[in-house]
């Protein structure tokens, strides 16, 4: 499949209105290309696991519009055909009346012919092999090296679910997990994603893991990376549902069955479903939880002995926190 692509030079202040115009003529789906930072609160919203170094912000921005280019070469936009020369001359008229009234930067605009986007293996020229102290995680397409061939081995491919292990949050639950993980343990991982701390709960040890998520796109993400580092379907259960919301999810889960309870989930998630995981854990068992911007850790701490939890641990890591507790 072949697509024409609108690439537009602006400032980021310009960015949201531009957007807007030229979707109602049509153009759809934009690829925004800036160099602002993440604020703290976006970075928890979005809870990225990739997220490459750039620049400092010149307040430059590009818009790269996409539309699908027919076999006859004509364009299509709102249903009806069109043509390069015609798409181009109309976003050049919303520009110019943009321009009047706000400052849009160099407002100039190419146009190129592009092939298929190859969203998911873009991410490789970012995810390689790397360390969780001693656990080596390593995708699909790299080797491994000589001297990493006695190491614990985690195999796992950024794909559609959240979780590689490259973030922070997930790092300092894989510490807590492993120090708290028997073979006795039953474990369940609410908000499991690509499952990646049930698997390595198993890898530890684990008897077996429970695993709860919202996106149905945790299945196959699940399935996935089970059989590439050969858990046994029948250790990792997974059910997709709401378990603060849902008493079917709750039930399906079961009461005081659980020796560890993880949620690596947003602070503002955590403080509902604190209470409501007391219920899951067995007396004695240990509620690890992080996902929790610094900024919020008193929040968390409160809900958690709000719920009558004793708090055991306070972990760090960059501008991330992690809460340990137990249920008495």
């Amino acid at each position: 499949m072949k697509w024409v692509k609108f690439r537009l030079k602006t400032v980021t202040e310009a960015e949201d209105i531009i957007i807007s115009a030229l979707y109602d003529i049509g153009l759809e789906g934009a690829q925004i290309e800036d160099k602002v930072p993440l604020t703290a609160l976006e970075k928890e919203q979005m809870f990225v696991d990739i997220l490459p170094d750039g620049p400092e912000d010149d307040g430059v921005a590009y818009l790269n519009f996409f539309v699908e280019k027919k076999d006859d070469g004509s364009l299509e936009l709102l249903g009806e055909k069109t043509d390069e020369g015609t798409v181009l001359a109309r976003v050049e008229e919303e520009l110019a009346e943009l321009a009047q009234f706000m400052d849009i930067g160099e407002g100039s605009i190419t146009v190129e012919e592009t092939q298929d986007i190859d969203w998911i293996n873009n991410w490789k020229q970012y995810f390689h092999q790397f360390y969780i102290d001693d656990i080596l995680v390593i995708p699909s397409w790299e080797e491994m090296k000589a001297q990493d061939k006695e190491k614990l081995v985690l195999h796992i491919d950024p794909g559609t679910a959240f979780g590689t292990g490259m973030h922070e949050t997930t790092q300092l639950c894989i510490r807590q997990l492993r120090k708290y993980v028997t073979p006795q343990t039953e474990l369940l991982d609410v908000g499991t994603g690509s499952g990646i701390l049930a698997i390595l709960a198993l890898m530890f040890g684990a008897k077996h893991a429970v695993g709860t998520d919202l996106d149905i796109c945790a299945k196959e993400a699940v399935a996935q990376n089970c059989a590439a580092n050969g858990i046994d379907p029948g250790q990792f259960e997974l059910m997709i549902g709401n378990l603060i919301t849902d008493k079917a999810i709750r039930d399906a889960a079961g009461y005081e069955r659980y020796d560890i309870v993880v949620a690596n989930i947003l602070a503002d998630v955590l403080v509902p479903l604190t209470p409501v995981i007391v219920k899951h854990l067995k007396k004695g068992g240990i509620y690890i939880t992080s996902g929790i911007i610094d900024n919020k850790e008193q929040t968390v701490t409160d809900a958690v002995k709000a719920a009558g939890l004793e708090v055991l641990e306070v972990n760090y890591q960059g501008e991330w926190v992690s809460v340990t507790a137990q249920k008495r």
